[in-house]
């Protein structure tokens, strides 16, 4: 009985012992696994440089004919992309991190707007780059000063809060706003066959815009991001 006893004893610290080795393998596995997902996701800007590196994705179909932010006809068969910050008429080399492919496109657009990702690139762009199956790739972008605007454009931004058929729901709206945020105004948009009333914020900076559109967001409403022209 004595000896059944003393050999469970010795089997269950055989087992713990197992179990930490598991353990350790595990954390030692999963360290190099985290490694690799931050470092695909990092991003970092060196404006001095015109330098940028992070993820890049690409749009087609669905955007192919309508208008982008600089008042252009978005053709995906065109050599330009989206960028957050860079001015219009930038181009920048776009290199395929994955696979060493470049190619020169003309920011005609803003986003991306997902999080991590710096850059939307046109399906011929993105077709160039080998990057249609995957979708998401690293890149590294270089600004060509030689073929973009001599002079930085200070840009400037607001927040959409909302956008209304009703002048009245317009004004409750810009009523409400003003009292946690400054700046808040009404802007107009008139189509062939209505007016719309755009309740939006201004912001200094886009870093601002983003902090407010969260805080927005937080409170319910849908918040949108534009670069006044």
């Amino acid at each position: 009985m004595v000896k059944s006893i003393k050999r469970l004893i010795i089997m269950r610290k055989l087992g713990k012992v197992r179990i930490e080795h598991l353990k350790v393998k595990i954390f030692l596995f999963t360290i190099p696994f985290i490694f690799l997902l931050t470092s695909c996701t990092r991003i970092s800007y060196l404006p001095s440089e015109g330098v940028q590196s992070g993820l890049a994705s690409w749009y087609g179909t669905d955007f192919h004919g309508k208008l982008t932010s600089n008042k252009e006809i978005y053709n995906m068969h065109d050599l330009t992309a989206a960028h957050k910050t860079l001015p219009f008429g930038t181009h920048v080399m776009v290199t395929n991190l994955n696979n060493g492919k470049s190619i020169t496109v003309r920011i005609n657009d803003r986003g991306p707007f997902v999080k991590g990702r710096v850059i939307d690139l046109s399906y011929a762009a993105a077709k160039a780059l080998d990057m249609i199956g995957p979708g998401v790739v690293p890149v590294r972008i270089e600004v060509i000063p030689q073929r973009s605007p001599k002079k930085l454009i200070v840009v400037k931004y607001s927040i959409q809060a909302g956008a209304f058929i009703s002048k009245k729901n317009a004004h409750t709206l810009h009523k409400k706003l003003r009292r946690s945020y400054r700046h808040v105004y009404i802007s107009q948009f008139k189509t062939l066959t209505r007016t719309y009333y755009r309740v939006r914020i201004k912001a200094g900076s886009l870093s601002e815009a983003e902090k407010i559109a969260a805080r927005l967001n937080k409170d319910g409403y849908t918040a949108i991001v534009f670069e006044e022209q």
